[in-house]
């Protein structure tokens, strides 16, 4: 069965790919979204006999791949708890996606290659949550970061799109160097890449140091920085974040697939797969609790002043993304996994919620130009309303709640109960965090949906995008009209925001408290989850607070007193420029990457290439040739008493340098 499941959207892609518009829309949508909703009903099965069925690991071999030297690489899938989450959130967001799309792509000309590049794309994540070594997994890595460059630039005609894809890869070939040379580092000092004798191995690592630049490093705190830079690339941790807000030129249910639950995971992952590894380093994993939360801060904060309704949710996924890594790096593996699950729920919903307001409001995507949607589009509505709900923590103690209120809340105690330093800070940022995730998420859903319909009146709806000036004429009230998106995009909605509603509640004990659950998949601190319970209550509410507060200060920015956005940007000019253009990282790595780049390329270009190769090349000795050519080539007139001349000279000549010598 899990070969099927891994393989069938690769079947589905290829048929697609090749049979292109030969095959038609109809046909290669049927077939790849039906290769996935067969993934999909497969993948529950196996997650439910891990869950109440005490199922034991295995591994389902395929061939035999790489044999050379000590270098023994068999392809085999692994199954065992980490594996049997990841395999129903892939495939139940790729699946609902697909059917998504069938609605948002419906004008779109190139359908069938489209749907190909979902499927290739769900093919090489399934690759790598289910590799049972590090090569394997570096297949599936890069996969997904190819099909992820493919869909982002879709729309190749554009040039944003095409810059957006290029930077998505560059920027994830940084990462992907680091992981590179952690894979090397780890079948040097461990004479495998198998990963469970590897993490069998780790243990008895600890301690050691290793020659790395010239000096001694622990040995397991340079492996796993090395690995975790991977995860930072992929993950769009800070530093490397700068690619994901850009991927939104993609098709929305591409940001979907990507952002909520597939490839930015897959850090995660991961991580949490080589998690006894981390264990043996308390440097390694303090580095990965600080990225983690200076990512969170960091998002949090840009999310709070965008316009583009994807980039707010982009700047969401990336701060919820440093959620994760702190509880990673603070020992709680099961809970990182576990706002893994529940955010791929609420964020495709929120993603895919996005595109449905897109589609009506004939693809724009700045919140300034919309407002009082509820009544056009109400079900979408109420979906996006489930997702902000989900996300900002809404939930009472001990009664019920959506689903990151059980998984947040519980990454914000396990930093509480850490005990250590970095885990304090990680505990007021992650609670900074959540008031920031409060505000700028009921920010969207009042800009959006409440208030003036701002695009009744509005000339840049009316004049520059949705109409022409003939078509409008003089009808600025009554020429355009919202309308709620088809049954293929809003059935994925409703079944996601039954994820969001449900996840957290069914699922909090198996993934937060059991050790039998995970079964040794990922590591279990049993003495940070007793921590966790014995949290004090004021820790336990501080982020239900700071979510009231975020959302009281978003309706009263936004509905009661709405002059006060203009007043705030009017008195911290400075801040809100500094926020609003992302603490100005792409301009920094503009003077100190691509300008200097660029400047190397064109010394090399203008010095090298045309100055020394052409000049000594095709403009020198080449020319000195050619002119000699057309000296020659007088002589061959076809006479043969030419012929007998020039061989007489050239005897004659011989002779005379024969005597001289």
């Amino acid at each position: 069965m899990i070969q099927l499941i891994v393989f069938l959207p690769l079947l589905a892609a290829i048929v697609a790919g090749l049979g292109n518009r030969m095959l038609g829309n109809v046909a290669a949508k049927l077939i790849t979204t039906g290769a996935l909703f067969a993934a999909c009903a497969m993948s529950w099965p196996i997650f439910l006999s891990f869950l109440v069925g005490g199922q034991e690991a295995y591994v389902a071999p395929v061939f035999d791949w790489i044999r050379s030297g000590d270098l023994d690489v068999a392809w085999s899938l692994r199954v065992d708890t980490l594996t049997a989450v990841m395999l129903v959130v892939v495939t139940s967001v790729s699946a609902l996606v697909h059917l998504y799309s069938w609605g948002y792509m419906d004008e779109d000309p190139d359908q069938p290659r489209f749907f190909a590049y979902l499927s290739l794309f769900t093919f090489a994540m399934l690759m790598l949550v289910t590799s049972n070594n590090l090569v394997q997994m570096f297949f599936g890595w890069e996969g997904v970061g190819l099909a992820s460059y493919l869909l982002i630039g879709f729309w190749y005609h554009k040039p944003s799109a095409n810059a957006a894809a290029i930077k998505a890869f560059v920027v994830n070939r940084v990462g992907d160097f680091g992981f590179s040379l952690g894979i090397f580092g780890t079948f040097l000092v461990f004479g495998t890449v198998s990963i469970p004798e590897i993490l069998e191995a780790a243990p008895a690592m600890a301690g050691s140091t290793i020659g790395f630049l010239g000096t001694r490093i622990d040995t397991m705190t340079l492996l796993c920085l090395l690995l975790f830079v991977g995860a930072m690339g992929k993950s769009a941790q800070f530093g490397l974040h700068t690619w994901l807000p850009d991927a939104m030129e993609g098709p929305t249910p591409v940001s979907a697939l990507i952002h909520a639950a597939t490839m930015v995971t897959a850090g995660v992952f991961m991580v949490c797969r080589l998690s006894p590894m981390f264990e043996t380093s308390p440097v390694a994993m303090g580095v990965v609790t600080f990225i983690g939360l200076i990512t969170a801060f960091f998002a949090a904060t840009v999310g709070t002043t965008q316009m583009d309704i994807k980039r707010v949710i982009a700047y969401s996924t990336c701060s919820q993304l440093g959620y994760m890594f702190v509880a990673a790096g603070v020992g709680a593996w099961g809970i990182a996994m576990f706002h893994l699950f529940t955010h791929a729920f609420f964020k495709a919903l929120l993603f895919l919620g996005a595109g449905s307001v897109i589609h009506a409001m004939h693809h724009e995507q700045d919140m300034r130009y919309y407002g009082a949607l509820r009544k056009q589009i109400p079900f979408t509505f109420w979906a996006m309303v489930a997702g902000t709900v989900a996300i900002t923590g809404v939930g009472v103690i001990g009664f019920f709640g959506f689903a990151g209120f059980y998984s947040k809340d519980a990454i914000i105690e396990a930093a509480f109960a850490s005990g250590t330093s970095i885990g304090g800070i990680a505990f007021f940022s992650t609670v900074f965090a959540a008031l920031l995730t409060s505000f700028y998420s009921w920010r969207l859903i009042f800009m959006t949906f409440f208030g003036k319909a701002r695009w009744i009146d509005s000339e840049h709806i009316q004049h520059g995008v949705h109409k022409t000036p003939e078509e409008a004429g003089d009808d600025r009230t009554g020429g355009y009209h919202p309308h709620e998106s088809p049954w293929t995009m809003l059935v994925p909605l409703g079944l996601l925001s039954v994820g969001a509603v449900f996840a957290g509640y069914f699922f909090t004990h198996e993934f937060v408290d059991s050790a039998a659950f995970w079964n040794g998949s990922v590591a279990f601190n049993e003495h940070l989850i007793h921590e966790i319970h014995e949290v004090p209550l004021w820790a336990k509410l501080s982020s239900t607070v700071v979510m009231l507060a975020g959302l009281l200060i978003a309706w009263l920015a936004y509905i009661r007193h709405t002059d006060w956005p203009e007043k705030f940007v009017g008195q911290f000019r400075v801040l809100h420029a500094f926020l609003l253009n992302k603490w100005y990282f792409d301009e920094l790595y503009n003077a100190i990457f691509v300008r200097p780049a660029f400047a190397i390329g064109r010394f090399l270009w203008k010095r090298g290439d045309k100055g020394t190769i052409d000049r000594f090349g095709p403009d020198g000795f080449a020319w000195v040739v050619a002119q000699g050519s057309g000296v020659t080539r007088r002589f061959q007139s076809g006479y043969l008493y030419t012929y007998a001349l020039v061989m007489l000279i050239g005897l004659a000549a011989a002779a005379t340098w024969a005597m001289t010598r």
